[in-house]
């Protein structure tokens, strides 16, 4: 049957359609009332904790953070939770914790901080992050394939071009960042920023192997890896986040010999997947406690201490109270449904040879079609029949002084994490309609 128009069907949406949101809004409900009811908590006096309406304290609260550990390491042991919790930094969410990791670690204004490489094809406005961070001509695109690999052979020749440039001295760069009421800080010489697992928008989940690469590299070069890792929770294949390759953070403190290292990675998470984005509550895990706590040094919190604290309790309350294993069953069976669905609708509708990655975890496909194909054209025909494609040009990594890794305009990043299974059915059924049309243009 043909369908000649639907209603909007966006697929660059990258969140969940608020129907989603309807059994977290009752369990933070259930939680807010657990946190603000009692008159009196066993925290509000102790300044690591502190009252829910109160300022916080620049980490945040240490219960939540030691909820945080466990429920992100089960079996961890009594004598090493403090040591895990003070490795954790509470934030407002994953955007706002990338934009601090990089005023508090590196100094692109100076030049101490002579790069930074961002994984290409790239999540779309991590660009103006780095932008206000001051890296404008100081971008590089690492190519990411179709497994998941890296080109860490194009990384590593880089890192060496630029090994080559002149040095910043520290004491040149700390006078632009530097005062006496806070430590000397750990600048890095490099940056680096990807999504490791199910990645935005390729979906797909760097190896083993890369991972184990990269920290390598990072380690001979002081490059800093800064992680987004915000969907490794939503894995739809198993029940487990084990089956999955370990985080760089754990990989990074599993390897190293100094138990007081900085380490070469920030895992940058936040709820905003998980529970919704609305309630803005993120955090970050380092190698050890040291980092986390330059982390948590920003001329903001210090002034204003942990930047959603009372969320970061509802966040906490919802761990303690067994109410985040509920929403994530349920994300995970509907994610999951979607996800298989719409791999099939892509078989059945789109042309013979289409490739298709992703959709395993997280939120996206990456949709080719074949060379024969004008994705550009077909992008503008869908969109007069209400069907948004997010096209891969926008997910280019923003220029800099190196060229541009080739994105080929047959690709699309697909989110099937807004639409019902009906809606993207009737959204990729208009796109194979499209294509069938274009096919001998």
């Amino acid at each position: 049957m043909s369908v000649s128009k639907v209603k909007k069907v966006n697929f660059f949406r990258g969140h969940p359609s608020n129907s989603l949101l309807g059994p977290s809004s009752h369990y933070v409900l259930k939680a807010s009332e657990n946190v603000l009811s009692p008159a009196h908590r066993p925290g509000d006096d102790d300044d690591e904790d502190r009252h829910p309406l109160t300022y916080g304290s620049d980490p945040g609260s240490l219960t939540v953070r030691k909820q945080i550990a466990k429920w992100t390491y089960p079996d961890l042991s009594a004598d090493k939770e403090q040591i895990y919790a003070d490795s954790i930094n509470l934030t407002n969410g994953a955007s706002f914790g990338a934009g601090g990791a990089l005023l508090q670690c590196t100094s692109a204004h100076s030049g101490f901080t002579k790069q930074a490489f961002i994984v290409s094809p790239t999540y779309f406005l991590i660009n103006s992050v780095f932008l206000d961070a001051g890296f404008a001509d100081k971008f590089s695109p690492i190519e990411q394939r179709a497994d998941g690999s890296i080109d860490l052979v194009a990384l590593e020749k880089l890192l060496v071009h630029f090994d080559k440039e002149p040095e910043v001295s520290y004491e040149d760069a700390a006078k632009y960042i530097q005062d006496d009421s806070r430590p000397r800080r750990k600048l890095y010489k490099y940056v680096m920023y990807l999504v490791p697992t199910f990645s935005n928008p390729r979906g797909t989940v760097i190896p083993l192997s890369d991972r184990l690469k990269l920290l390598e590299l990072a380690r001979a070069h002081d490059m800093l890896l800064l992680c987004d890792d915000v969907y490794d929770w939503l894995y739809y294949k198993a029940d487990s986040i084990n089956d999955l390759p370990p985080r760089l953070v754990t990989l990074d403190r599993e390897s190293t010999t100094d138990s007081s290292s900085y380490g070469n990675t920030i895992s940058n998470c936040t709820f905003s997947k998980l529970v919704g984005p609305g309630l803005r509550v993120g955090w970050q895990e380092t190698v050890s406690p040291r980092l986390a706590q330059q982390l948590c040094q920003g001329g903001a919190v210090r002034s204003g201490g942990t930047p959603a604290h009372l969320n970061t309790m509802l966040v906490g309350s919802l761990l303690s109270l067994g109410y985040m294993e509920s929403i994530l069953k349920d994300l995970r069976s509907v994610f999951g449904d979607r996800s298989k669905h719409m791999r099939q609708d892509f078989e059945k509708y789109l042309p013979q040879g289409t490739q298709i990655e992703g959709g395993e975890g997280g939120y996206f496909f990456w949709v080719t079609l074949p060379e024969e194909y004008n994705g550009r054209a077909i992008a503008e025909q869908c969109l007069k029949k209400n069907v948004v494609l997010a096209e891969a040009h926008n997910f280019q990594v923003a220029h800099g002084p190196t060229p541009r890794v080739p994105i080929n305009d047959n690709s699309f990043r697909i989110c099937f994490a807004y639409h019902t299974v009906e809606e993207s059915q009737q959204g990729i059924q208009v796109w194979g309609e499209v294509c069938e049309e274009n096919k001998n243009k």
